[in-house]
């Protein structure tokens, strides 16, 4: 099942730090087959309050998600985006093509 890493960053301070994490991302996904689906687009507001930008990083599935986030390559650039930016980043699994949204409201089917 793909997975997402997600990051919902509302300040971000682009100084030399975030450059050297942008110059240094796309390597760090490569081994893992993450790819960007969305990166800091601006968003069209239908409803509430949003601010800042929007980052999703689609992966083959949860374990090379959670690798990539883990790996030695994207680890030395982390500190790079964590000291000059605020904000939240999650992974989430996703859900198959035939997914409903009532499938919420009963127990996981078995495997």
């Amino acid at each position: 099942m793909t997975a997402y890493a997600v990051g919902h960053l509302r300040h971000v301070n682009m100084g030399p730090g975030i450059v050297q994490y942008l110059e240094g991302i796309d390597a760090t996904l490569a081994p893992f087959g993450g790819s960007f689906l969305i990166h800091g687009g601006r968003p069209e507001v239908l409803e509430g309050d949003w601010r800042g930008d929007l980052i999703v990083i689609a992966f083959p599935d949860m374990a090379s998600a959670r690798a990539w986030y883990a790996s030695p390559a994207y680890q030395a650039i982390l500190a790079c985006r964590t000291e000059n930016a605020v904000g939240e980043v999650l992974l989430v699994e996703g859900v198959d093509p035939e997914h409903k949204a009532t499938d919420v409201l009963s127990p996981p089917r078995a495997a």
